[in-house]
């Protein structure tokens, strides 16, 4: 298995990563049909902008930029960990899992509330979506990156 850089790995475990949670975001906008994919990632871009409701078709790009940007902080928290304890790199799909809840608990049980805090409680639909989310498409292919170093 041939070595990655840090930042190699930083920006491939995003880039995966971030790819399959949104398209995952994507399809589950599409199929529930409440609204559309610019306005699931204008919600997106209203975190940590409050204001993006008014920016017309930008906020969409922002949300896009914003959904990255929290990607990478995940994965540069994993791989920067794994770098200094080599078990997470002999199990990845264990550590990665536990990642994932991980991430999920901040985002979901932190982040979100306490910016939205109508969005609490969340439906038991939201639970099962989220948690796949976090630990399939974002907690195991993080850690799988983070071992090629």
């Amino acid at each position: 298995m041939a070595e990655w850089s840090t930042g190699r790995r930083i920006m491939v475990a995003t880039a995966i990563a971030g790819t399959l949670d949104i398209l995952f975001a994507i399809c589950l906008t599409l199929y529930m049909g409440k609204r559309s994919v610019a306005a699931m990632l204008t919600g997106v871009a209203s975190g940590p902008f409050p204001n993006a409701k008014d920016w017309g078709d930008a906020a969409a790009g922002a949300g896009l930029a914003v959904h990255f940007a929290l990607m990478a902080i995940m994965a540069t928290g994993f791989v920067l960990a794994a770098n200094r304890m080599p078990a997470l790199k002999r199990q990845p799909v264990v550590w990665g899992l536990l990642y994932g809840v991980a991430t999920y608990v901040v985002m979901n049980l932190i982040v979100v509330p306490w910016r939205f805090p109508t969005a609490w409680p969340p439906s038991p639909l939201g639970i099962g979506t989220q948690l796949f989310a976090h630990l399939i498409l974002v907690g195991i292919p993080i850690a799988l990156v983070a071992r090629k170093g």
